[in-house]
This record gives structure tokens, C-alpha cells and sequence, in this order.
């Protein structure tokens, strides 16, 4: 005989969720750092005070070198509309966005991942654009799937839930995601949720069966206009029970009785659980009210989640109204979108056993959000090969402007560089204000690489006048627009180590194994045994390990297995 789990909590108006993880404070900590204003150095100053001259004038992105002017303009692709559209706070300087979080039973997968990539993105442009924003997202922890989970371990569907959402927040640590303002819990909120359910029977646009509450789509003509469904199209299935009570086979549950095995909670019309889509509709009001900017979510949640959403909060209160809807799209895997119920799906914690967080980040930013991204070994091998390459350029910057004294004065930097600059500040404001179009955004980002490699590495380069300043200026910029797209890491040294801690995991080799045949290598170099030599080299090449000669000797780096590479141009 199953026995019934009663959840008592007290009927404040608010229940906020429980406190972060240890180690997510301090990544909330760390990221703070990262953005919050330096000590003004002569970099800096030199950015911020820069007069009219003869030469071109310098623009300026993100604190330093990329920052955003008060005017800069934002559009935004809203699924309701079906269009971009410019971004206006209902509240001048202002932004409260909410996003639907994961239903915690599982660990979290790419696509999961990429949902909170996206949002992250958007929410660290709109803090660059100089918004405060309020940044609610919220997790499911009562639902059917994690109760179906729950009997099957034996354990509590709460405690379960709870484990699965800390182990969440790890994720979203490791991806470099910011902690949102709010993170609240359904298991907090039944009392908003309670009160919500009964001004919607309340307004007439909802009925009560044995216990079971259902809200009635034909009391709401409107309903449909966020998916562009039509009624009759829409159908029983998909997180909406079949049930010939039912008025209208789409009707769906606001308020579950308790059945046996599964926790309950008091309420008017007896013991039981809130439905799904609920939960968000509650939620939001509790921390954004019934009227704020932005709702996101992924493309799967158009219908019947947010298009439920909508009927429910307009139901509880007319004035309900959301400015701008925003959907990410999937990640697939052959053509196939990811996700736990078709077994396709790969776990983040799978993707960075192997590969580095931002890396997989760095691949999630690649294509634009709102098209569908391809999961791959050689996309992911591309991503780490990528960022490698940026961290390993930054982090020779790093090493030059150590060993010098760099000063500014009036006309410091070269007309060359500030034009190089002033290029990539404009592909930086237009990229990212065409409804954060990141793919441009990176691919922008190879001409100021390359000068600064070139500055750093080749004899022409060597000899440009003014070059360390060109090189400090060049380094500033890049460094800011990795900081808004989230893939600044704490050292570029520490990065760079775990990039060939991973590659080295995928290659199943050790360093000094490695070491080694570098070592025969130059033996049979030295011996002029040059098919040997190539036969190491090609060898190692195709684990992904790539040798650099250089005249301090040979060193070795994470490259693209060679059969990933043929993939890959066969492919284009």
C-alpha cells in the first residue's frame, strides 16, 4: 500500500528558496570581480579622456575599451510578434526578465545548457547596456516526472529535487552562467500558486472536478495567439492528461488531488499538487508582478507551456502582460532535437568530463541562438581548438606587457590600431544589438587575434612603431567583449592548463608520455631520420596533439584529432 507525503509550509506571502551553494556564492563572488571597475590605470585613462586630434578618435566598449553609449539600442526577435522588435523597459532603466528553469530529476544536458547560455548572454549585454536587471529563475521541483523518478529510487521527490538542483547550480558554475536575482522553488510558493488558482476560478476561467482543478481554454478567445495554434489543432498529451471529465480535451490541470505515493499540500478544494504550468505564472508575479519585460525559455516551451502561461495569468489578472517572449532553439543531435525522452542526450557534466567549460560555452555561442546547433565531437573539438588559441594569444600579452612600463600621453596609440579598434567596436554594437547575434561577434574577434600575434611573433611586426601600447589597447578590447560573452576565465595560465588537462583526457595519453616522444622526436631529427620524426608527429596528430617547433625547441598543444579534421572538410 503506497502511502501519501504531506508538505506542510506556512501561509506567508512570500517563501523564499533556499540559500546557494557554498561554491556558487563564490562564483557569484568571482564573476563580481570580473566586472566591477579596476583601480583607473594609464590605459584607462587614456580611454576615457582621449581628446580630438589629428588623429582618428578612439571608441570605447565596456568599462575600458567597449563601453556601451546610453543611447545604444537593443532588438529583439519576440516569438509573439513574430518579429524583432526594440527593446524598451516598461520601466526606464529597469529590466525584469524571468526564465523557466529545469524540472530537477535528472542531470541537466546540452540543451539545457545552451537555454542558460543564451540567457546568460542576454542578461550580461543588458547589464553592459547599463540596465539593472532583475533576473528570476525558477526550478520545478514538484512534478510528475520527478515523483515517477522518485518511486522508482525510493526516495523523497522533495530530497531528490533538491539534490538534482544543487547539482544544477554546479553546472551552471562551471559554465560561467551569473546567478540569477531569484531562484524560487515550487515547493516554496504554494501559497502564491493557491491564491492564483482561485482568482482564476474566481474571474470564471476555470472548474473543479473531484478535487482537480482545469483551466477552460474556451473562456479564453485569445488562447493560441503565442504559438499561433488554433483550438480544434490543439490536443490532449505533452504534460496535458487525458481525462474525459475534461470539458474540452485541451483543458489542463491547475490543481492535481493527491494520489497515492505522491506528496500533497492542502488547499481549498482538497489535498494535492499543483499542476505545471502553474507554477511560472505564480512565480513570476511573486517577483516581477503581473507586468514585465522579458520571458524566455526554449522553443519547446512555446506550446502548451508558455502559451498556458499566458492563459493563466491573463485569467488571474487582466492587466497581466509580458513585452517580449524570447525562445532559444535546439540542440540536435543528427537532426534530432536533444532531450531526455528520446535517449538522445548528452549530460553537461558527459560534455566537460572532456572537454573544457568554456569550450562547450564558447561551441553554444557559435550559432545563433535562436537556429539550431548540432552537437558533434568536431564542433566540440573546433570550440576547444578556438578558445585555446585566444587564451594562448591573451596569455603572450599577458607575459610582453609584464616586462614593460606602458605609458600614455596624447596620440599614444597608432592611427593603425585605434582604426582596427574602432572596426571592432562597431561589429561588437551591431552584432550584438541585432538580437545578440554572437556568431558575428566571435568571428570578429580573429582580425584583432591576428594583429596582436603578428605584433607579438613576426619580425614585421616586431619593428611596427608604438607596438606595446597597440598591443595593450588591442588586448583591453578583446578581453572586455570575452567578459560579456562570458568566456573571460579567472587566469588565462589556469584555463590554458585545464584545456590540455582535457585534451590530454581525450587523447588518453599523460604529459610525460608526450614529453617522451618529443624527446625521440628531436633524436631522430637530430639524426636527419626525418620518417620517423613525421611519423611521431602524425601519430600524435591524430589523438590531437599538436607539435610546435620553434627555436627554443618543441612544444605541443590541443589541435583537432586528424580524422575530425577530414570530417570536418568534407563536411564544408
Amino acid at each position: 500500500m503506497g502511502s501519501l507525503y504531506k508538505y506542510y509550509k506556512p501561509l506567508t506571502s512570500i517563501c523564499f528558496s533556499p540559500p546557494p551553494t557554498k561554491s556558487y556564492l563564490l562564483h557569484s563572488i568571482k564573476i563580481k570581480t570580473l566586472f566591477s571597475p579596476t583601480k583607473k590605470t594609464r590605459l584607462h585613462r587614456f580611454f576615457t579622456s582621449l581628446t580630438p586630434s589629428s588623429q582618428p578618435s578612439i571608441k570605447t566598449i565596456g568599462g575600458d575599451a567597449l563601453a556601451a553609449s546610453p543611447s545604444s539600442e537593443l532588438w529583439l526577435y519576440n516569438t509573439m510578434s513574430r518579429k524583432k522588435e526594440l527593446f524598451k523597459p516598461k520601466v526606464e532603466g529597469k529590466v525584469g526578465m524571468y526564465v523557466c528553469g529545469v524540472t530537477a530529476y535528472d542531470l541537466s544536458h546540452i540543451g539545457h545548457a545552451r537555454v542558460y547560455v543564451t540567457f546568460d548572454v542576454l542578461l550580461r549585454y543588458l547589464k553592459h547596456l547599463g540596465y539593472d536587471v532583475r533576473y528570476v529563475r525558477n526550478f520545478t521541483d514538484v512534478d510528475d516526472k520527478i515523483i515517477a523518478r522518485a518511486n522508482e529510487l525510493g526516495e523523497d521527490p522533495i530530497c531528490l529535487s533538491k539534490r538534482y538542483c544543487e547539482e544544477f547550480l554546479h553546472d551552471m558554475v562551471y559554465l560561467h552562467c551569473l546567478p540569477p536575482s531569484v531562484e524560487p522553488r515550487v515547493s516554496d510558493h504554494m501559497p502564491q500558486i493557491i491564491d492564483m488558482i482561485e482568482q482564476i476560478l474566481d474571474n470564471g476561467y476555470a472548474y473543479r472536478i473531484d478535487g482537480d482543478v482545469y483551466f477552460s481554454v474556451d473562456k479564453l478567445p485569445e488562447y493560441g495567439q503565442l504559438s499561433g495554434r488554433k483550438l480544434e489543432d490543439n490536443r490532449a498529451g505533452e504534460r496535458v492528461a487525458v481525462d474525459s471529465r475534461k470539458k474540452n480535451p485541451a483543458d489542463f490541470a491547475l490543481w492535481k488531488s493527491a494520489k497515492e505515493g505522491e506528496p500533497f499540500w492542502d488547499s481549498p478544494w482538497g489535498p494535492g499538487r499543483p499542476g505545471w504550468h502553474i507554477e511560472c505564472s505564480a512565480m513570476s508575479a511573486a517577483y516581477l508582478g503581473h507586468s514585465f519585460d522579458i520571458h524566455g525559455g526554449g522553443m519547446d516551451l512555446v506550446f502548451p507551456h508558455h502559451e498556458n502561461e499566458i492563459a493563466q495569468s491573463c485569467a488571474a489578472c487582466r492587466d497581466s502582460n509580458i513585452s517580449y517572449w524570447v525562445h532559444n532553439g535546439f540542440v540536435t543531435i543528427d537532426s534530432e532535437k536533444m532531450s531526455k525522452s528520446l535517449g538522445n542526450f548528452f549530460t553537461i557534466r558527459q560534455a566537460i568530463d572532456l572537454y573544457h567549460p568554456l569550450a562547450l560555452r564558447l561551441f553554444l555561442l557559435g550559432t545563433h541562438y535562436r537556429s539550431p546547433v548540432n552537437y558533434s565531437d568536431v564542433q566540440l573539438e573546433s570550440a576547444s581548438e578556438r578558445i585555446f588559441y585566444i587564451y594562448q594569444t591573451l596569455h603572450d600579452c599577458e607575459n610582453i606587457l609584464s616586462q614593460h612600463h606602458v605609458t600614455f600621453e596624447k596620440d599614444a596609440i597608432p592611427p593603425d590600431t585605434i582604426n582596427d579598434i574602432n572596426k571592432f567596436h562597431d561589429t561588437f554594437v551591431t552584432s550584438m544589438s541585432d538580437d545578440l547575434h554572437t556568431p558575428v561577434l566571435l568571428s570578429a574577434l580573429s582580425d584583432p587575434l591576428k594583429i596582436i600575434n603578428d605584433m607579438l611573433h613576426t619580425r614585421k611586426g616586431k619593428k611596427q612603431t608604438k607596438r606595446i601600447v597597440s598591443i595593450a589597447a588591442l588586448e583591453k578590447m578583446v578581453r572586455n567583449a570575452l567578459m560579456v560573452l562570458g568566456l573571460m576565465p579567472p587566469t588565462y595560465s589556469e584555463a590554458l592548463q585545464q584545456l590540455r588537462e582535457k585534451a590530454l583526457r581525450r587523447a588518453k595519453l599523460t604529459e610525460d608520455q608526450i614529453l617522451q616522444k618529443i624527446k625521440e622526436r628531436t633524436v631522430a631529427r637530430k639524426d636527419k631520420d626525418y620518417e620517423k620524426s613525421d611519423a611521431i608527429r602524425k601519430d600524435l596528430a591524430a589523438l590531437g596533439i599538436a607539435l610546435m617547433d620553434s627555436p627554443d625547441g618543441t612544444n605541443w598543444r590541443p589541435a583537432i584529432p586528424l580524422a575530425l579534421q577530414e570530417q570536418q572538410v568534407a563536411s564544408t
